[in-house]
């Protein structure tokens, strides 16, 4: 961001600031001293710990002030009575500033690919900013805002959401000019009580936006081709006639190609991301581009370089096994996608899934479960099944076909672990997957840190 004043922050959210330091400015906020950098303002949250405690190690590693709710002997301290809620209001103070186009992407699943297969197109034409990793709530959003620059010309907001209201938060800080909307799908469903009321919580993304602000939205999903949104509407999808068709679509090892029509565009697009689900992220990316102006050569060239973030979907080879390391979240939609990349690959050796709980599905965990057991038997050869529900998983994989003796539960990551050292052979493709809060990533370094014979992973 372009420095802003402590004055000019106070004004925004109605805080309080001594006025010696009125004229500090700051580039950026941080609640976490161990990732704070030099300039930024250090919010003070009481949580667990009280975050004014560290408010004097923020200072000394070059902290420019602190929001909090009361003053620090010895410190800058912009007072407000509740923090969070005045990061909101200085947030949407410098998005009313910017005179960037800002798109706001959300969704139950693929929020992050998205977010990062769109700004990877628009960077070929525009200075454009993103959210800062998958920064998504009411903490990361403005985090992220309060990095974007004047000179930023597009800016890329994932936004997030567990329960009503959530994303009427976010959107009033981002008022994005265009709204995405990837799919409705089942995650947080335990808050939300329904589909519908999925659908509800993601539409709240429209009380932020202009009335002349666009929505591009996935076709393919009946809820949404049905909400009835009360904006201009452009529509994506591979099944069902859209405004941006995907034809000719073609998954093989290491990618997924396609050709896109709509909104301009006639052009193929060859993806590196392994899975059919790929190509909605990447027409969502398109149809933003094309509104926007970005050529098809750009488009093409953008999305044929895209790589991943983080731990979605990256596979390679460790000694002999194939890893499809995909650990950073888990619903019904994306284990369906998973197992899908899983039983495509094309090496000789086994498909074992090494499956974690999905968390946050009230009712429906039991039976969602259940299902996706049944679906790892179609994909795969052996599962192992971590957590209070890996029994339904076991269940339903056995229940369609699968050996008892290749469908196993497992209540610590420990025991898993050392059943699949024993069990795993060379040649073996192994998926790590569950919801973030199972830290299937943990198990999946366990595995490896046992496999000595090379201390490099090659990409596949």
């Amino acid at each position: 961001m372009g420095n802003l004043s402590l004055k000019h922050a106070a004004e925004l959210c109605g805080g309080s600031i001594a006025p010696e330091a009125e004229q500090i400015t700051f580039s950026g906020v941080c609640n976490d001293t161990r990732e704070l950098e030099p300039g930024e303002l250090f919010l003070a949250l009481k949580d667990k710990r009280d975050g004014h405690a560290f408010a004097p190690a923020a200072m000394e590693k070059g902290a420019a002030a602190v929001l909090g709710e009361h003053p620090i002997d010895g410190i800058p301290v912009l007072v407000a009575a509740e923090p969070l809620r005045a990061l909101a209001q200085i947030a949407a103070g410098w998005r009313r500033m910017l005179s960037a186009k800002v798109i706001g992407i959300t969704g139950s699943v693929g929020k992050t690919t998205t977010k990062e297969m769109t700004s990877a197109v628009l960077q070929t034409t525009f200075r454009t900013g993103k959210s800062l990793k998958n920064y998504n709530n009411d903490i990361g959003v403005p985090r992220s805002l309060l990095k974007l620059t004047p000179d930023c010309e597009a800016a890329v907001l994932e936004m997030g959401m567990s329960h009503f209201g959530d994303m009427s938060r976010l959107t009033a800080m981002v008022q994005p000019d265009i709204a995405v909307i990837t799919n409705i799908g089942t995650m947080h469903i335990e808050h939300l009580g329904s589909r519908e009321g999925i659908l509800k919580a993601k539409l709240e993304i429209l009380e932020g936006m202009q009335p002349d602000g666009l929505v591009i939205a996935n076709g393919d999903e009946p809820l949404l081709r049905n909400a009835g949104i009360d904006r201009k509407t452009l529509f994506f999808g591979i099944d069902t006639p859209c405004d941006l068709q995907a034809t000719q679509v073609r998954t093989y090892p290491g990618g997924v190609s396609f050709r896109a029509t709509g909104l301009g565009c006639d052009f193929a697009v060859q993806l590196p991301a392994e899975g059919r689900h790929h190509v909605y992220d990447a027409l969502a990316a398109i149809a933003v581009g094309a509104v926007c102006g970005v050529s098809e050569e750009n488009m093409a060239k953008a999305l044929a370089a895209f790589q991943n973030t983080g731990d979605r979907q990256k596979i390679f080879r460790r000694n002999g096994f194939t890893i499809i390391a995909d650990c950073y979240n888990a619903g019904p939609e994306s284990m369906d996608a998973a197992l899908e990349v899983l039983g495509a690959r094309p090496e000789p050796g086994r498909r074992i899934a090494v499956l974690g709980d999905m968390l946050e599905l009230g009712v429906c965990a039991q039976a969602a479960h259940y299902r996706l057991g049944q679906h790892a038997a179609d994909k795969a050869d052996m599962v192992f099944a971590y957590g209070e529900n890996s029994r339904r998983v076991v269940a339903g994989a056995a229940d369609n076909g699968m050996p008892a003796e290749n469908a196993r539960t497992y209540d610590s990551q420990e025991l898993l672990v050392a059943d699949l050292r024993r069990n795993a052979r060379a040649g073996d493709v192994l998926l790590f997957k569950g919801s973030h809060g199972m830290h299937m990533e943990k198990a999946m370094e366990r595995f490896l840190e046992t496999e000595k014979e090379s201390t490099e992973d090659v990409k596949v």
